[in-house]
């Protein structure tokens, strides 16, 4: 635990603001190997599940894909019903004694202006969308996965805007940790054929990880092989020095088969599911093998970006 989230909400948030920075004292692997995480019952793939009994496609899918936990994404701009939106989720992983796998993807300049465009209007926005957020975490154990893409895709933005950015996630962290004291937040490394670990790390440390994370996450979204990954994000943290406390997460819900023979990153064919979702990796600096991008829910070639696309599914379960 971080000597700081003893401190109470307000205390945190006031350090904040006066600038001081709380010292991570995370202990490498602190996510039990035991850790049950949660499969929502109303993800898309459930629900598809639920709605088409008779489809030759279900069974498939429905014992490859919608049996495994996998993480539910906070993506659409919503300010007034974020709080319950939330809630309703982490309430239901609790009763169940289970973590769930939260995704914030809201900052601005979402994706510059790709497949997955939008994000609230503005940073003013998006801090206050954020603290509607962390009100529905309740006080259980929770995964967070920081906005996806926001520190590996910045081609988009103006130093000024960039700047902003860093600033902006570093105020998420914070809020989230100030009420939830239990959740773990990790920011993005993005995959191992991206930008380079240096790169990367001096991305990070202006983002704020080193003040207010926890770790960070690789390849969601992406096809990289786990071991690639692996690698890369212990590459990362070593850019860190030994004392940072921070681990590691990765997405292993695409990478089954690696990467397309093209490196295409758009619902390439060929893929498959990869390791299933575990806390017990039995690596002190990888919290976790998570199903962030959930499978079946596509890039934005199979469908529309986010819609679930049996077919494809399908072919990622076989």
């Amino acid at each position: 635990m971080r000597i700081t989230r003893a401190l109470a909400a307000a205390g945190l948030a006031a350090a904040f603001l006066i600038g001081a920075a709380y010292a991570p004292q995370a202990v490498a692997g602190e996510l039990p190997g035991d850790t049950r995480f949660f499969n929502h019952p109303d993800s898309l793939v459930n629900k598809w599940v639920a709605a088409n009994p008779g489809d030759s496609r279900q069974p498939r899918i429905a014992s490859r894909i919608a049996s495994q936990p996998q993480a539910v994404w906070f993506s659409r701009y919503s300010p007034a019903t974020v709080t319950e939106d939330v809630r309703k989720v982490t309430s239901a992983a609790s009763a169940k004694g289970q973590t769930p796998v939260l995704v914030t993807y809201e900052i601005p300049n979402r994706d510059c202006g790709g497949a997955s465009a939008g994000g609230a209007p503005d940073l003013a926005s998006y801090d206050a969308w954020v603290r509607g957020f962390a009100a529905g975490l309740g006080s259980g154990p929770a995964v967070i996965i920081l906005e996806p893409d926001s520190i590996a895709l910045i081609s988009c933005l103006s130093a000024t805007e960039l700047s902003g950015r860093y600033a902006a996630l570093a105020r998420a962290a914070t809020a989230i940790h100030g009420a939830n004291p239990n959740a773990r937040v990790y920011f993005d490394a993005g995959h191992s054929a991206w930008n380079s670990a240096a790169v990367q790390a001096t991305r990070l440390r202006s983002a704020g990880v080193l003040t207010s994370g926890d770790g960070i996450y690789s390849n969601v979204s992406n096809f990289r092989r786990t071991a690639d990954e692996v690698a890369f994000a212990k590459s990362v943290l070593a850019q860190f020095g030994t004392s940072s406390g921070l681990t590691a997460v990765i997405d292993t819900s695409r990478n089954g088969n690696g990467p397309a023979p093209d490196n295409a990153w758009c619902d390439p064919h060929g893929r498959k599911v990869g390791e299933n979702p575990t806390a017990n990796t039995g690596d002190p600096a990888i919290d976790a093998y998570l199903w962030v991008k959930p499978p079946g829910e596509v890039d934005g070639c199979a469908g529309p970006a986010g819609t679930f696309a049996p077919d494809y599914a399908y072919e990622l379960a076989g």
